[in-house]
C-alpha cells in the first residue's frame, strides 16, 4: 500500500503511521537537498514508525517537480523559481519553506576573473539539465549579457572537470556550506564571484530572488579576494502534491520541526528553518494538513 492509500494515521507524540511509503526526490548527492533528505528520512522513520523513505538523487528542482506532478515521488525539494512554468504545477502543495539557497559562482583562482561579465568566452557549467541551478544561471547570464561556452554539468562533474582543467567556472545554488565546494577549495585554488554589479537590474526582472552576503568564513578561501561576496538568494520549499492525505502531511511537518535538532546534524542549513517563515511558500499554496499544523502551533 502506498502513502496515498495509508490506512491509519496518528499525528500525536509517539505517533505511528501504518502502511505509509514515501519516495523523496532530492538532488545531487553532494548537495544540501540530498543531505536534508537523508536526515528527514531518518527522522520520519524513527519518530513515526514508517518504512524509511527512499531518498532519490535527482538532477534537482525541475526534475523533482516533474516527479511530484507525475506521482513518481511523494515528497520533493525545489527552489521557488523553478515552479514557474512547470506543467501541472497547480497540483503542487507545500509542507514548508526550508533554508535559502545562495548562488555560488566558482572560478579557478589562476584566472584573472573577478566579475560575472568576465566569464564571456570561458568554459562555464550552468548546472545539470532540469536543475534549479540551470534556471538561475541562464537567467542571470542573459540579464547581464554574458556569453560563455556553456556546458551542463552537475555539481560533482563540475568540480571534477575543474580539477582536470576542463572547466573555468561553474554555477551552484545551494545551502551553506556545500560539502563538495568545501572539498574543492581544499584541493584547488578557487574564488567566488561578487555579483553586486549585476544584481539590481536582474532583481527588477525577477522579483522571486533576494540578495544576501555570503560570509568569507563559509569556505575559508585562501585566494583573493577573500572577503564576503554579495550574491543572489532563492527560497527552498519542501513539496508534495495535492493527493497527499491531510493527516499524513500534518505528521510530516510536525516531525520536521520536532526533529529539527536531528536534522541540523544532517546539515547545518537546517538551523535556519523557522515556523514563522515556513508558511511563506508563495506561489505554492500550503497543503491543508500543513496548514492545520501551523494553526495549532499558532504561527
Amino acid at each position: 500500500m502506498s502513502l496515498l492509500t495509508a490506512a491509519t494515521v496518528l499525528t500525536g507524540c509517539g505517533s505511528t503511521l501504518e502502511d505509509v511509503k514515501i519516495t523523496m526526490a532530492t538532488g545531487n548527492e553532494g548537495g544540501v537537498y540530498y543531505s536534508l533528505g537523508k536526515g528527514l528520512a531518518d527522522i520520519w522513520s524513527g519518530r513515526l514508525g514508517i518504512t524509511r523513505p527512499q531518498v532519490v538523487a535527482t538532477a534537482g528542482s525541475k526534475d523533482n517537480l516533474v516527479r511530484l506532478v507525475n506521482d513518481q515521488a511523494q515528497v520533493g525539494f525545489s527552489q521557488a523559481d523553478a515552479v514557474e512554468g512547470v506543467p501541472g504545477a497547480g497540483k503542487l502543495r507545500a509542507l514548508a519553506r526550508m533554508h535559502d539557497d545562495y548562488l555560488q559562482v566558482i572560478v579557478r583562482a589562476d584566472l584573472p576573473v573577478t566579475t560575472l561579465r568576465e566569464l564571456s568566452g570561458l568554459r562555464v557549467s550552468v548546472g545539470g539539465k532540469e536543475s534549479g541551478v540551470e534556471i538561475i544561471a541562464r537567467r542571470l547570464l542573459q540579464s547581464a549579457g554574458v556569453t560563455p561556452q556553456e556546458v551542463n554539468l552537475g555539481l560533482d562533474d563540475s568540480a571534477q572537470a575543474m580539477r582536470e582543467g576542463r572547466l573555468d567556472a561553474f554555477f551552484w545554488s545551494g545551502g551553506l556550506p556545500t560539502s563538495r565546494i568545501t572539498q574543492l577549495t581544499k584541493e584547488l585554488g578557487v574564488r567566488l564571484l561578487d555579483l553586486q554589479d549585476v544584481l539590481s537590474a536582474f532583481r527588477q526582472q525577477h522579483t522571486v530572488y533576494g540578495s544576501a552576503t555570503l560570509p568569507a568564513s563559509t569556505y575559508n578561501l585562501q585566494s583573493g579576494p577573500v572577503g564576503p561576496v554579495i550574491t543572489l538568494v532563492v527560497r527552498n520549499f519542501l513539496l508534495v502534491n495535492e493527493k497527499m492525505p491531510d493527516d499524513v502531511a500534518e505528521a510530516l511537518v510536525r516531525q520536521l520541526f520536532e526533529g529539527q535538532p536531528e536534522l541540523v546534524k544532517a546539515h547545518s542549513a537546517a538551523r535556519t528553518i523557522e515556523q514563522r517563515s515556513a508558511i511563506e511558500t508563495s506561489p505554492v499554496p500550503l497543503h491543508d494538513g500543513a496548514l492545520r499544523y501551523y494553526r495549532e502551533a499558532k504561527v
